[in-house]
């Protein structure tokens, strides 16, 4: 494995895990456990973190003038940072919205 599917995995592993948090606090959240939901989105924002900075690593690289090679893994991690991030967005106004409603 090169360099570059390294860190596509390391990202993808991040990611995925920062959704299986994210989900499993919204469904904390409906059940009304906001302490451990707020906690597990905590969580998931160091796995994103994480996912960031291998992602950084590359596009720095990139800026400073090395050639990357085209990766459909690598476009596939980004698209899972992507649509992760904005999934943790919404789950966190979800969470406010259960708490807001369970008063």
């Amino acid at each position: 494995m090169n360099n570059m599917e390294s860190v596509a995995f390391e990202l993808i592993s991040n990611v995925g895990e920062a959704k299986s948090l994210l989900m499993e606090a919204l469904m904390l959240a409906r059940e009304e456990q906001f302490e451990d939901a707020d906690n597990k989105v905590t969580l998931s924002g160091e796995f994103l973190s994480k996912a960031h900075h291998s992602h950084f690593d590359l596009v720095q690289k990139e800026a400073n003038g090395e050639q990357l090679p085209f990766s459909l893994i690598l476009m596939h991690a980004e698209d899972q940072l992507m649509t992760t991030e904005t999934l943790k967005m919404l789950v966190e106004e979800l969470i406010l919205t259960h708490k807001k409603y369970s008063k």
